[in-house]
């Protein structure tokens, strides 16, 4: 088992990148993910990988297409205007099933916003931010040890569908330092991909990679298989944590809100209030099943982002009605604080008829 060292979190993110055998990242500055371009400039050259700064966002996006297709394993990583301008190229290795990882550090909008922390692109990475009914995978990470599993896990998970992932983190996760610990084990070694455009040595017939069907009946028996892909992804690539299932009362919050969250869930504890958190992951697919595991207790849910209200339109869904759905949230790069939150929770719980 590897020690434990100090590290930040974009730095920590490109480490564990390059532990799950990415050998290629292509990208373009931009606050508040600068130290991960920087980081994997320094180390790919120490292992062999390429680093391309990119002359923009879609430049970057477009040199993934071009490496993944080859067979490597590929990332980038921006942060909100960023990831909006690589949404063209993400639908392109949608269409054409080419593996990839995709980091988003979210900084606060509309526009150009702030440099500070938010969870505002929510629906941007949920819902396909670019053209073309097409899903990728995208997971929450809530601490900095988490970020390094998930992106390992990223590039598994990529590989297995032929898909692209993403890692949404937010300008917080990105710039703070904790402790974490790499485990190579924790990670596959990259798949033989016989699809790749590697050459054929006059062997075999070559490969194409490709998204453009001219045929309308062509174009619709892809996406059927595309939409095949994305159920099993619903199927096999839910991740989720609930703390204190026993509670009357859940908050729903994922990433660096979750955090906060949890700080409010243990001292509504201290304080005889049965409080629990529902903590999504996977943010799609999102996690329906951790509603059902606590709606035939639950009174009422409470979500907690750091946004105008994004999350909360499908843990309203996996409600379906069934209790009150709340939400409460800040903007902008606006931090909720544990103060913030509890007086939002014993509001709710006021109105609900206090505990039982």
């Amino acid at each position: 088992m590897a020690d434990m060292v100090l590290m930040k979190g974009n730095e920590a993110v490109g480490e564990a990148a390059i532990l799950a055998g990415c050998r290629f990242y292509a990208g373009y500055p931009i606050t508040p993910q600068n130290e991960l371009c920087e980081y994997m400039a320094r180390r790919l050259p120490e292992v062999g990988g390429t680093f391309i700064q990119s002359e923009s966002e879609v430049a970057a996006i477009n040199m993934l297409y071009g490496a993944g297709g080859a067979g490597a394993r590929v990332m980038t990583s921006s942060s909100s205007p960023g990831i909006s301008l690589k949404q063209e190229g993400i639908s392109y290795l949608c269409g054409s099933e080419v593996p990839a990882v995709i980091v988003n550090m979210v900084r606060g909008g509309p526009g150009l916003g702030s440099i500070q922390p938010a969870q505002s692109d929510y629906f941007q990475a949920t819902r396909g931010g670019g053209h073309g009914d097409y899903r990728t995978v995208v997971l929450g990470p809530a601490s900095v040890q988490e970020a390094v599993e998930l992106t390992m896990l990223a590039f598994d998970i990529a590989d297995r569908y032929r898909n692209p992932v993403l890692v949404l983190g937010d300008g917080m996760l990105g710039q703070m330092m904790e402790p974490v610990r790499f485990s190579v084990e924790s990670t596959t070694a990259p798949v033989p991909k016989p699809w790749a455009t590697t050459g054929t040595e006059g062997k075999r017939s070559p490969n194409i990679i490709n998204s453009l069907f001219i045929e309308a009946e062509a174009c619709a028996r892809h996406n059927d298989h595309l939409q095949e892909k994305y159920r099993l992804m619903e199927q096999a690539e839910v991740r989720y944590e609930v703390e204190e299932p026993d509670s009357d009362y859940f908050l729903v919050a994922y990433g660096t809100t979750s955090r906060v969250c949890r700080a409010v869930v243990k001292q509504c504890r201290r304080e005889g209030l049965r409080a629990g958190l529902v903590r999504p992951v996977s943010l799609w697919p999102f996690p329906n099943q951790a509603i059902e595991e606590v709606i035939g207790r639950a009174r009422a849910f409470l979500t907690v982002e750091m946004s105008a209200g994004q999350m909360v339109e499908d843990v309203r869904l996996a409600v379906a009605g069934r209790r009150p759905v709340h939400f409460w949230g800040r903007t902008g790069g606006a931090v909720p604080t544990p103060p913030q939150v509890m007086a939002q929770l014993k509001a709710i719980i006021e109105s609900e008829g206090g505990v039982r």
